[in-house]
């Protein structure tokens, strides 16, 4: 199994990237393939709905000034894809929204090629509004056709210093059940 995780935080070592580490932890431990994509703090630029990659055809954005044709072909290559971000004012950083406009483009113009893959959401903030961004993401997963697994409550982290969500004992459960989820999904998707 192939997972790639996006840390949408420009914060390297920030609770985002806690959450995503344990789940991270339990993806190679059952030997699978992970992918980690520190996403925030690039300068990744934002749509801008010239729909050239639904003309061209070539699972490519024509804004090739930054990875995300990269990040597109790494989602097209696995089983499972994390979108990870805090939450700045109810959403998902401008990072990750320019991840999941660009690449939903080039995906829903090119045969919706994420169909029936794996997709998870998971969001981080100080006390509350960690749901719009948390839906949000999990939208970009059901345009694309994607499969989206539940865990024990939702795939939330309540932190706001960097370290913070360590003391978030049930958000640190929940990633690690959502991680065991995908495992168990992917096995049964496969058999």
């Amino acid at each position: 199994m192939r997972v790639v995780l996006f840390n949408g935080s420009p914060r390297e070592k920030g609770n985002t990237a806690t959450l995503l580490t344990r789940m991270s932890d339990v993806f190679h431990e059952s030997g699978a393939k992970v992918d980690y994509v520190q996403l925030g703090g690039q300068p990744i630029q934002g749509c801008t709905a010239c729909m050239e990659c639904r003309s061209n055809k070539d699972e490519r954005c024509v804004l090739e000034d930054d990875p995300i044709n990269e990040y597109i072909q790494m989602m097209k290559k696995a089983d499972a894809i994390v979108i990870g971000s805090p939450v700045y004012f109810s959403q998902m950083t401008p990072e990750t929204k320019a991840l999941i406009d660009r690449c939903g483009y080039v995906i829903g113009g090119n045969g919706k090629f994420l169909s029936r893959k794996i997709g998870a959401a998971v969001t981080v903030a100080r006390r509350a509004g960690m749901m719009p961004a948390f839906h949000s993401i999990n939208d970009f997963f059901f345009i694309n056709d994607m499969v989206v697994p539940g865990s024990r409550y939702w795939n939330v982290g309540v932190a706001r210093e960097p370290g913070e969500v360590e003391n978030d004992p049930e958000g640190l459960s929940i990633v690690s059940r959502l991680a065991e989820n995908i495992l168990w999904l992917h096995e049964c998707i496969q058999s």
